[in-house]
């Protein structure tokens, strides 16, 4: 169906019809995960949010214009879910990585309970810089972690605060196609001209020394006058960067072994 063509019955709502609307208006506003269960009992998805009402409002209506069959499918599956809340985003991350990997539920896509190593890694080119995630680090290419699952969700929100403070006249909405969705190439290069030496003063600051001087370098540069929705989306993102450089394990890792290979 072409999108925004008019549906001649209205979309489905199985969740709603065996939960009630009270239950989605009762889920807290909370970091967590949430789990989905049968008719059997079996837990069929686990899945994460920063605001566990937000994001499990979005499965209300079975829109097939908007969703996959899978999707689909584990909507007209589930009759009940659960909750296990986190105290932020990262923690919930983890929790659901440990969850997935115990007890592997049918609608995880396949092979994502196989923890592997991977690494945000970057190198300077020219007058940018190049970000990727990789499990073994190519030579010539500085790294961290390993952060496991979590290295692709950091390098996003990376990449478009450093695009932003690339290009300090543009919007998000100008971001290259698929970015502002978490589609990012396997190297995102980022072109900084003359202003690339703060940006690698700024990166050292992050992994090898005060993420704080980072994040409030970062702050300084997207502090220009924006429309109301790019400036609570890079909050959002400078909130989840600021979550992750608190975390202990973190810490340890800047005082660790961290090179260029």
């Amino acid at each position: 169906m072409a999108s925004g063509q008019q549906f001649l019955f209205a979309p489905e709502k199985p969740l709603v019809q065996r939960l009630g609307k009270k239950f989605f208006r009762k889920i807290p506003r909370r970091a967590g995960v949430y789990k989905m269960h049968d008719a059997q009992g079996q837990i069929v998805y686990v899945g994460k949010a920063r605001d566990l009402r937000q994001r499990l409002r979005s499965y209300r209506v079975a829109n097939p214009e908007r969703l996959g069959r899978r999707h689909l499918r584990l909507l007209q599956s589930v009759t009940r879910i659960e909750f296990d809340f986190c105290p932020n985003e990262m923690a919930a991350l983890k929790h659901e990585a440990k969850l997935i990997r115990e007890l592997k539920p049918k609608f995880n896509r396949a092979g994502v309970w196989q923890g592997k190593p991977q690494f945000l890694t970057w190198r300077f080119v020219d007058q940018a810089v190049e970000l990727g995630v990789q499990e073994t680090p190519l030579t010539g290419w500085e790294r961290f972690g390993s952060l496991g699952a979590y290295a692709p969700r950091l390098r996003v929100v990376l990449v478009r605060l450093l695009w932003l403070v690339a290009n300090p006249t543009r919007g998000l909405h100008q971001l290259p196609h698929g970015w502002m969705q978490n589609r990012l190439p396997a190297t995102a290069r980022l072109e900084f001209g003359p202003r690339l030496n703060p940006v690698r003063a700024a990166l050292e600051h992050a992994f090898w020394g005060s993420p704080t001087l980072f994040l409030n370098w970062l702050a300084r540069e997207l502090n220009a006058a924006r429309p109301a929705f790019e400036r609570t989306a890079i909050a959002k993102d400078l909130e989840e960067l600021q979550e992750f450089f608190a975390q202990p394990k973190q810490a340890e890792q800047r005082h660790g072994q961290m090179a260029l290979l």
